[in-house]
């Protein structure tokens, strides 16, 4: 019988052992380097957005509307609570907290 993972790990270390170490190849690469210089290139990345991405990023993710309506509410006192639907919330929160 087989552990997957074991045998993914022994796997893994198999071809770490068979490749070069990170040293030899730095010495590889820094004497590449010193033979020949690369010119230095600048690379940009450029990102579109498609109209509706753009549209979407524009425009506010809630009824604006609604909530002045509610602070004006709030403000006058006018604005119902059902203290029992809250309450009952804040218990669901404890008990997920809790596990």
């Amino acid at each position: 019988m087989t552990d997957p993972i074991s045998s993914f790990r022994r796997i893994a270390q198999m071809d770490s052992s068979s490749r070069p170490s990170a040293a030899k190849a730095q010495e590889r690469t820094s004497d590449a380097s010193s033979e020949v210089s690369a010119p230095a290139v600048s690379q940009t990345d450029e990102v579109k957005l498609s109209a509706v991405a753009q549209q979407a990023m524009q425009e506010p993710s809630f009824d604006r509307a609604k909530v002045e309506a509610i602070k004006q509410a709030i403000q006058q006192g006018q604005y119902a609570m059902d203290t029992r639907r809250i309450a009952e919330n804040f218990v669901a929160i404890e008990k997920m907290i809790k596990g």
